[in-house]
């Protein structure tokens, strides 16, 4: 099997970096095809027992991918650079986007493409909860976790960390799941080293974010909870979103429950992983409570400590663990407890469904629902359940759609 040498395995991530559109699925996708039926730098065995590693983890299974097949390639320096390279672009890509919806959102037509995208995320997210539902829901306990989780997040404000545990421990016990027992692998070289290196890195901003306390009083905020929320990022973007905009919408009050279905419009026109949604989010609680900053210095500091909270784990946990975890894999009762964690995610996303639903489709309760929005998203929802359109081309029309209904 050709093994290539580093700069040209970081020439294809870092293509890879800009031309990763499609969510996860997609993003596998095109690593299975370039890097094991094209290139052949990495077994279809290996490959798979890559992503059941990433399954486990929490975090974005694409990213966590691309950092072990960079380990798997080239050591410690091989998964640095493949996770940099597929993270970087979107997060200035992102980055850009934000600062043109906070200056340029609320002119007339801007607005109505808004509309437009909002209301084609809306069918997207639930479009993504049938898919995983015919996957995820093959027996009643399945259905159970499912409905518990929607009654929970939706209506109950229980925890999204406990409705995560419960469901985990559901399936734990149902012991779901046979998942064929992983071959061994070498076992990394000194996985404390790398445990402590996160920390210390983990650790770095807090000196400067505690001397900024009085100028940014968002930022400690910001960078302590996205680092609860990368360490519970369990079934997706879409369920850790739930989680999220419950937090920053309802608890924290850094941006609005419309801002946060536009920033994941935002973010599912990027390439990379698309839980890069949470810097967007970070972003408009700087934006929004800026302290003693200039408003754009405020948001993009809050952005940026967002993004590093939210993927710094993964890089810790791919280097310093992964084989072990990989072991892990073989276990039914793990397998059990990933099945059941997958059932109520399919609630989680039905929760978000509900909840961006109610702030795009029906903003006013006292009110018409905002018909041309309903509109916009029927359509969107029967092109992704009948077509094989790409998703930015959908995305595109929701947006002209907006602007056409206005």
């Amino acid at each position: 099997m050709p093994h290539p040498t580093f700069p040209e395995a970081f020439r294809f991530w870092l293509k890879l970096g800009f031309v990763s559109f499609g969510g996860p699925a997609g993003q596998i996708a095109i690593m299975h095809r370039e890097v094991v039926e094209q290139r052949g730098w990495v077994g279809d065995r290996d490959f798979a027992q890559a992503l059941n590693v990433c399954m486990i983890l929490p975090g974005p299974e694409a990213l966590q991918l691309a950092i072990y097949l960079g380990w798997r390639l080239h050591g410690t320096l091989g998964g640095v650079a493949a996770g940099l390279c597929f993270l970087l672009p979107a997060v200035g890509i992102l980055l850009g986007l934000s600062f043109l919806y906070v200056s340029f959102g609320e002119l007339p037509r801007v607005a109505a493409a808004l509309v437009g995208l909002k209301a084609t995320v809306v069918a997207l997210v639930l479009h993504a909860m049938q898919r995983l539902g015919r996957r995820a829901l093959s027996r009643p306990v399945d259905w159970l976790l499912a409905g518990g989780a929607f009654a929970a997040l939706a209506w109950a404000a229980v925890p999204f960390p406990a409705v995560l545990a419960a469901a985990a421990l559901v399936g734990a016990v149902a012991g779901a799941g046979s998942p064929a027992a992983a071959e061994p692998q070498a076992e990394p070289a000194r996985p404390w080293r790398v445990l402590g290196a996160g920390l210390v890195l983990w650790a770095l901003p807090w000196p400067w974010i505690l001397s900024q306390a009085g100028g940014l009083p968002t930022a400690a905020g910001v960078y302590g909870f996205f680092t609860k929320a990368a360490l519970v990022t369990f079934g997706g973007a879409y369920a850790v979103l739930a989680y999220v905009q419950q937090q920053a919408v309802e608890v924290h009050g850094w941006l609005t429950a419309a801002q946060a279905v536009t920033g994941l419009g935002l973010a599912e026109s990027t390439p990379g992983p698309l839980v890069i949604v949470l810097q967007f989010v970070g972003f408009m609680a700087g934006w929004n409570a800026p302290g003693d900053w200039p408003q754009g210095t405020a948001a993009t500091s809050t952005a940026l400590l967002a993004a590093y909270a939210t993927f710094l784990p993964s890089f810790v946990f791919i280097l310093a663990g992964a084989p072990y975890v990989a072991r892990l894999g073989g276990m039914p009762r793990v397998g059990g407890a990933l099945a059941g964690v997958t059932a109520a995610v399919v609630g989680v996303i039905g929760s978000l469904g509900w909840s961006f639903g109610s702030a795009v489709l029906w903003p006013d309760p006292a009110a018409a629902p905002a018909w041309p929005a309903v509109l916009i998203a029927v359509a969107a929802f029967v092109l992704f359940s009948r077509t094989r359109l790409g998703l930015l081309w959908i995305l595109a029309a929701g947006m002209a759609a907006g602007v056409a209904l206005a």
